[in-house]
């Protein structure tokens, strides 16, 4: 009887606690959840015009995409014109002081181009810049 005594207080003892590296593992998860960006693209693919004075800018802007048939695409989904004032004013209210950057195709007509970056002033962007393709 005292041999199954020694076989339980063992098998006991052989167990291992996994808690502590479950918590460690939950928050190195917390970790990089919170500290990865989220880039929010326009959602269409255009060809941008060439310009030798590009220059890279952050990626935590709001970008709107216009596209050769002058269509407005934001966060991957086409709007309105007169749509473009309000989805900038509640991109701007998830990430202030954030600029704004149209990414216009090239064939597309200029008067778009200056309709968006109307919209995109009244709604309170201070920094509205057009993407063009280094050399």
């Amino acid at each position: 009887m005292s041999d199954n005594r020694f076989l339980l207080n063992d098998e006991e003892e052989s167990q291992i606690d996994l808690t502590p590296m479950l918590d460690v593992v939950f928050i190195m998860l917390i970790f990089f959840i919170v500290t990865s960006t989220f880039v929010k693209e326009s959602g269409v693919d255009v060809t941008r015009p060439q310009a030798e004075t590009s220059v890279v800018t952050e990626s935590n802007a709001i970008q709107i995409g216009i596209t050769a048939a002058n269509q407005i695409f934001m966060d991957k989904r086409q709007i309105d014109k007169r749509a473009i004032r309000a989805n900038v004013e509640k991109s701007l209210a998830e990430n202030p002081g954030a600029s704004v950057i149209i990414v216009a195709d090239r064939d597309s007509n200029t008067h778009t181009l200056i309709e968006v970056m109307d919209q995109a002033r009244l709604a309170g962007a201070t920094s509205v810049s057009v993407a063009s393709e280094n050399d």
